[in-house]
């Protein structure tokens, strides 16, 4: 592991940690919200596609721009490419990492499962925020399977592309 995958996982961490003892202790926010947590993850997003595609041509279609995502981006974020993605043609993407990195060093068990989607919400929102600098508007959602695989849902909200 290099030094700066361990400054990643560290400032990755810190920032769930930073999220959730700060709506502890706030009185009036719902317990949670990991919404903060989407956020930065969009901007992220965002932001490092935007440098990874300055040289490249535009995309012909969604499922060209999914595959990039799935190949490029990850590579250029997590090391490696997502391992399995699937489609149903009709908007539709679902990206599997089968050792997400968030997800390694968190026990499997039933008792740290329901921690785990502090662990995948920034990833969510940089996907969101990747593919919204491409033009694709949608929802991303994440499934935990047995840890510390995790499969990311991308449902593509038709008519609504961005500019």
């Amino acid at each position: 592991m290099f030094a700066d995958d361990v400054l990643y996982e560290f400032i990755h961490s810190e920032l769930v940690n930073y999220v959730t003892n700060k709506k502890n202790e706030d009185e009036n926010s719902k317990t949670g919200d990991l919404s903060p947590l989407e956020y930065a993850g969009f901007i992220t997003g965002f932001r490092i596609i935007e440098r990874l595609t300055k040289d490249w041509p535009r995309f012909q279609n969604e499922l060209e721009t999914v595959k990039f995502i799935c190949t490029d981006f990850w590579s250029s974020v997590y090391k490696k490419q997502i391992d399995n993605l699937r489609t149903n043609h009709q908007g539709v993407y679902v990206l599997q990492d089968n050792s997400f990195r968030f997800l390694n060093k968190i026990s499997g068990s039933k008792q740290y499962l329901e921690h785990a989607p502090k662990y995948v919400s920034f990833t969510c929102g940089l996907l969101r925020g990747a593919l919204a600098n491409l033009g694709i508007n949608c929802l991303v959602t994440a499934e935990i399977q047995p840890m510390p695989c995790c499969k990311f849902h991308i449902q593509v909200h038709k008519g609504k592309k961005i500019e």
